[in-house]
């Protein structure tokens, strides 16, 4: 879980982030260069309603998205895991989707999934081979987004747009001119960047991160083993539902999920982690969504996750972690499965070994 990485293979799973952090926007911005640059030439795609090569799927999204609202796709939980020029990696993402109905009638969703892939570094460059789309729930509102008019300068908010209509654009490419400007184009040999602790913090930071995304796994997919497996035996957990032993919490939350929940999606971003030697601290922020096992309700919850690791034995795990909430509302549910737009996703995510995460990471 947490075995030793090189400098290299960091900076090469921070490259593949990078990538499907492009994905994402070249999707929303509807640039269709920009998202067939994230695919190598011969990749594919499996989305349900389209499944063939990447570069065609390519068009086909950006055509599409040209055509409607501006779209929001959060990627995180890029959990990746590097095998010398290949990798694969599980991504949550969460799309904020205006789409109608079959009568017409718009409505506002949250489309709750994972993206499954398959890299390849060729040339120098990682880039995707292959990709599956993983629907696992939604949330659907009627009405449509409005955007607010002009404010004054001192609280206007730049609203997103399509292609160079997008003021990120131009709001990146000014970053970049800065960030130039202020260092130049000087080069620095690896060598002299990374005292041996400096690399080791770095590394430490990607083994956490890892923690992060294998408690969302392990409490979605029901996994005790995997739970068990990043919590010290001394630690201590208070999510609100099991404050207790670590190693307690990952049998308890198992059952709460099995017999409370028919589902369970857990996003997390905004990540920060200090590392200090043999300790760390962090804070990440955390989206869940949960379906009552009755069907009834949705329960979206957002806040943070405050965490204290330690390295023992060679190993990073949670000696605690507290939940803080921050909002959540409870709805009656607008979960959609097999109908409308929604038909031809039919992967669906399920608990332990059946989820298709498992087939991918054995």
């Amino acid at each position: 879980m947490t075995a030793a990485l090189t400098i290299t293979q960091v900076g090469d799973i921070q490259e593949i982030a990078n990538r499907l952090a492009q994905h994402s926007r070249g999707v929303d911005r509807a640039d269709e260069t920009l998202l067939a640059d994230c695919y190598h030439d011969d990749a594919s795609v499996d989305y349900g309603f389209y499944a063939g090569p990447a570069g065609a799927f390519a068009t086909i999204l950006t055509d599409a998205q040209k055509a409607g609202p501006v779209t929001l796709h959060r990627t995180g939980q890029m959990w990746i895991r590097i095998s010398g020029e290949k990798a694969r990696s599980e991504s949550y993402v969460i799309a904020y989707v205006q789409a109608p109905e079959a009568d017409g009638a718009m409505k506002q969703r949250l489309v709750c999934g994972r993206y499954l892939d398959r890299h390849a570094k060729r040339d120098g460059s990682w880039r995707l081979d292959h990709r599956t789309y993983v629907l696992d729930t939604n949330v659907n509102w009627p009405g449509e987004h409005v955007a607010g008019g002009l404010n004054s300068l001192a609280h206007h908010v730049p609203a997103g747009g399509h292609g160079p209509a997008d003021p990120g654009i131009a709001l990146l490419a000014l970053a970049a001119a800065k960030g130039r400007a202020e260092t130049g184009d000087t080069s620095m040999n690896m060598a002299d960047m990374y005292t041996r602790e400096a690399a080791d913090a770095v590394i430490s930071r990607q083994q956490i991160a890892d923690l992060t995304m294998a408690y969302c796994r392990g409490v979605d997919r029901a996994d005790e083993a995997l739970l068990a497996s990043i919590f010290h035996s001394d630690s201590t957990v208070v999510s609100g539902a099991y404050n207790g032993n670590g190693q307690g919490f990952a049998s308890e939350i198992c059952q709460i999920v099995r017999t409370a929940f028919a589902q369970t999606f857990h996003s997390i971003a905004n990540q920060w982690i200090d590392v200090t030697g043999d300790a760390a601290v962090g804070e990440t922020y955390v989206i869940a969504i949960a379906t009552t096992a009755d069907g009834a309700s949705q329960i979206l919850t957002g806040g943070r996750y405050i965490d204290r690791f330690e390295r023992r034995e060679g190993r990073w795990k949670f000696a605690e972690r507290t939940f803080v909430s921050d909002w959540s509302r409870v709805e009656p549910a607008t979960e959609q499965i097999g109908e409308g737009i929604y038909a031809a996703l039919t992967l669906r995510g399920k608990r332990d070994p059946q989820d298709p995460v498992y087939a991918l990471w054995k």
